[in-house]
C-alpha cells in the first residue's frame, strides 16, 4: 500500500540519517544514537468540510501515535513493524467531524530505545495521513501542517527498556508550534493491508475506598492493561503521586512489582483543571492516589484499558473442581496479553515472543476465532528472516534476540493455523520461511544429521531454569552448543512439519527423517531404563527429553514414557506444559492429561488460584522465579487441551459452549 500523502517530521530528525539496529544476537553491535530518544511532537491541522459523509482516514506513524479529532479520542496505533513492512490502521471517522471547521491532531511519541516493545532506536520518527471522503482522497499531511514538541512528559524505564513509570508537569505549557517539514527520503515500506488499532474503553473500579485526606485506594477486581484518569484541580506546584499494582497488602499498592518494575508516577498540578492522560499503558490490579490536600474527586475516577478487540466464540461448564476457575484465568491474561500483539506479559517486556506465541496464539484462537490476528503475528516472524533466516525471537522490535528452540516452533504454528482456518494460500506465502529456517539449522547437522555446533542462538530448553527437572546444558547462551535431546526434538518435529505442510500443498517432500529419528534414538534412548536421557552421555532423564519425543511421535516400541510423565507430573516451566499435556494427549492418557491441569501441587494453575491469580502466572507460583510476572498468556495451554483433547473425551464432565 502507498500513502497519497508525504510523510511528515520535525526539525530534530529531518536532518537524522536512519540507523540500523539489525544484527545478530551474539554479534557485536555499536549503534547510531541521535540522542533524541523520549521524544514527543503533536502534530495538528485544521481543514473545512462542508459534509461529514462517508469519511474515513488512513494513519500510520513512528513509533506511535495517539489521534484526536476535534478533542476526542479517536485510535491509536499502529502495531509495532519493521520499517520495510510496516502497519498502518483505515477507519471511519465520520462521527467526530462536524459541517465547518475541524481540527486534526496526533501526539506521535519515539521512544529511541533498544527494547521489545517499539522497533525504535533507528532515527525514524514522523507521521503520515490520509482523509478520503466517498472514496476520494480530499488531503493528507504535509508541510501546512503544524507541530509542537511537547517536553510535560518525563519517563523511567525498567531494566529491560520500557516505560515503567510516565510523569506529566501540568505546569509546562507546550505551545510553540512551527510548521512540520515534509520527509522526502521516508524509505517506510507500508504493508498491503490496514491492522485494527487497539480497542480502548473505560471501566470503573469495583471498590473505590478513601483512606484519609486526599488518599484513594481502588481495587478493579482483576488484573487490565491501561491507566488511570482523572480530573483534578488544585494549587499550582501541588503533587499528585499514582502508584499501581498487582499485588496489595493493607490497601497498600505494591508499586514495586514482583516482576521487576516500579509503576509509581508523580505528577505536578498546574493550578487549573489537569485531566490525567497517559501515552503509555501499564498492567495492574491496585492503584492507590494521593495529594498533598483532599482535592480528589472519586466520581472522576475511570480506568482506561486497551486490548485487542475480544470477542470470545466460546465457553466452559464443567462441574470439575477448579476447572473452570483455570479457564478464567487463562482467559483473562490472553484478553490483556494480546495488544497489537501477541505480548509475552503486558507489564515488563511487552514484546512478541515466538514460542510464546505457539500457546498464546493458539488458544486465542481457540477462544475468539480471531484468524488475522494469528496470521499477522506469522507474517511478523516471517520479516525477522530479513535479519536471519532461522527467524528472531521476538519482533518486530529493535532488540534482537535469538532462541533456537522457539525458531524451531514456526512450522507448527502455520500448521495449527491451517487446521483452523484451512487458508491454504497462507501457507503457501509462508512455506519459503519454513524452508529458509530448516536451511539455516541444517548447516549444523553433524554426521548422524543431529545438530550442535556454533548456531548463534541459544537454548532456552525451559523457562525460569529452575523448572528444567535437572535438564543441564553448558553454554546455553553462547559458545560452542552440545548435541542434546530438547533441540534434536524440536528440529526433527520441525522437519516434520514441514513434510506436512508441503503435502497440503502438493510440493515435493524434502525431507527424510527416517535417519534422523534413527539417529535421535541411538543417542538419546536407553533401554536399560525405555526413556529418553538429556545428553549423549545418557545419566539424566528429565520430563523434557521424554515429553518431546511423545510429542512429536519419535517413541521405539516398549518405552515406558507415559509411565514417567504420570510420574514426573508438571516437572517443567509453564509455557512447556503445552507440549507436555500434548504428549499424554498422543500416547491416550486424557485422565492423565485431565488430572495435570487440575492437580493440587505447587506446579499447578490451582497453586495460582491459591496464591490469588486473576490471571496465569510467568511461572506456577509468585515465588518460583526472582521476577515472575502476574500476567503471562504462555501459561494458557490448558485451554488448548480442553478444547482438543478433554471436551471431546469427557463430555460428561465438561463442556464447550459456544456462544453468540
Amino acid at each position: 500500500m502507498k500513502f497519497q500523502s508525504q510523510w511528515i517530521t520535525t526539525k530534530d530528525f529531518i536532518s537524522e540519517r536512519p540507523a540500523n539496529v539489525f544484527h545478530r544476537e551474539l554479534e557485536s553491535f555499536e549503534r547510531r544514537d541521535c540522542g533524541l530518544g523520549d521524544y514527543y511532537a503533536l502534530f495538528r491541522h485544521k481543514f473545512v468540510l462542508e459534509s461529514t459523509e462517508n469519511v474515513t482516514l488512513r494513519i500510520s506513524a513512528d513509533d506511535y501515535y495517539k489521534l484526536r479529532l476535534n478533542g476526542a479520542f479517536v485510535c491509536q496505533g499502529p502495531a509495532q513493524g519493521y520499517y520495510f513492512s510496516y502497519n498502518f490502521n483505515e477507519l471511519d471517522v465520520s462521527r467526530f467531524l462536524k459541517p465547518g471547521e475541524n481540527e486534526i491532531s496526533a501526539l506521535v511519541f519515539y521512544q529511541g530505545g533498544i527494547n521489545r516493545e517499539w522497533c525504535s532506536a533507528d532515527n525514524r520518527q514522523g507521521l503520515i495521513v490520509d482523509i478520503f471522503q466517498n472514496g476520494r482522497f480530499i488531503f493528507g499531511t504535509d508541510s501546512t501542517w503544524e507541530y509542537a514538541v511537547l517536553h510535560s512528559r518525563t519517563h523511567a524505564v525498567n531494566s529491560y527498556g520500557t516505560i515503567d513509570s510516565e510523569s506529566i508537569d501540568f505546569r509546562i505549557s507546550d505551545t510553540v508550534f512551527e510548521n512540520a517539514i515534509e520527509d522526502l527520503t521516508d524509505d517506510h515500506v507500508f504493508r498491503d493491508a490496514p491492522v485494527d488499532p487497539v480497542e480502548v474503553y473505560e471501566l470503573k473500579p469495583q471498590t473505590v475506598k478513601k483512606l484519609g485526606a486526599g488518599e484513594y485506594f481502588l481495587d478493579l477486581g482483576t488484573e487490565v492493561a491501561g491507566s488511570l484518569s482523572l480530573t483534578i484541580k488544585g494549587e499550582r506546584g501541588q503533587k499528585l503521586t499514582v502508584a499501581y499494582s498487582e499485588e496489595a497488602e493493607n490497601d497498600h499498592a505494591k508499586h514495586d512489582l514482583r516482576c521487576n518494575c516500579r509503576y509509581l508516577d508523580e505528577h505536578i498540578l498546574s493550578g487549573s483543571t489537569d485531566t490525567l492522560d497517559y501515552f503509555t499503558y501499564k498492567a495492574f490490579r491496585y492503584v492507590n492516589i494521593s495529594t498533598d490536600v483532599d482535592i480528589l474527586d472519586p466520581d472522576s475516577f475511570r480506568i482506561v484499558a486497551r486490548n485487542h478487540h475480544f470477542n470470545e466464540k466460546i465457553a466452559l461448564t464443567s462441574d470439575i473442581e477448579h476447572l473452570e476457575d483455570i479457564w478464567k484465568i487463562c482467559r483473562n491474561a490472553l484478553k490483556i496479553g494480546t495488544q497489537e500483539g501477541f505480548l509475552d506479559c503486558p507489564t515488563r517486556e511487552k514484546g512478541q515472543y515466538l514460542g510464546d506465541f505457539t500457546v498464546s496464539g493458539l488458544a486465542y484462537l481457540y477462544l475468539t476465532g480471531d484468524a488475522e490476528i494469528y496470521r499477522k503475528t506469522l507474517f511478523d516472524f516471517a520479516d525477522s528472516a530479513r535479519v536471519c533466516p532461522g527467524l528472531l525471537a521476538v519482533a518486530p522490535s529493535s532488540y534482537m534476540q535469538e532462541i533456537a528452540d522457539f525458531s524451531l516452533q514456526y512450522p507448527l504454528q502455520i500448521l495449527n493455523y491451517f487446521n483452523y482456518t484451512g487458508d491454504i494460500e497462507t501457507v503457501r506465502q509462508l512455506l519459503p520461511t519454513v524452508r529458509g529456517v530448516l536451511d539455516f539449522f541444517r548447516d549444523f547437522e553433524r554426521y548422524d544429521g543431529l545438530l550442535e555446533g556454533e548456531i548463534g542462538k541459544w537454548n532456552l530448553v525451559d523457562w525460569p531454569s529452575n523448572l528444567r527437572d535437572g535438564y543441564t546444558l553448558p553454554n546455553e547462551r553462547e559458545g560452542f552448543i552440545p548435541c542434546h535431546n530438547v533441540l534434536n526434538a524440536f528440529y526433527i518435529g520441525a522437519m516434520q512439519t514441514e513434510n506436512e505442510l508441503s503435502e497440503i500443498l502438493g510440493e515435493p517432500i524434502r525431507h527424510d527423517i527416517s535417519g534422523h529419528k534413527s539417529a535421535y534414538i541411538s543417542t538419546f534412548y536407553n533401554p536399560k531404563t525405555a526413556l529418553f536421557c538429556d545428553l549423549e552421555d545418557k545419566s539424566h532423564s528429565s520430563l523434557h527429553s521424554n515429553a518431546l519425543p511423545a510429542f512429536f511421535g519419535i517413541l521405539p516400541e516398549g518405552n515406558c514414557i507415559a509411565d514417567f510423565i504420570k510420574e514426573k507430573g508438571l516437572a517443567c516451566g509453564v509455557q512447556f506444559s503445552y507440549f507436555t499435556l500434548k504428549a499424554l494427549a498422543n500416547l491416550g492418557e486424557y485422565e492423565a492429561e485431565l488430572s495435570l491441569i487440575t492437580n493440587e501441587t505447587d506446579h499447578s494453575w490451582v497453586n495460582m488460584l491459591c496464591e490469588g491469580a486473576t490471571t496465569c502466572f510467568e511461572a506456577w507460583g509468585k515465588s518460583q522465579k526472582w521476577n515472575t510476572s502476574l500476567c503471562h498468556p504462555w501459561a494458557s495451554s490448558p485451554i488448548i487441551a480442553i478444547v482438543e483433547d478433554l471436551a471431546p473425551n469427557f463430555p460428561d464432565k465438561l463442556r464447550i459452549v459456544p456462544l453468540d
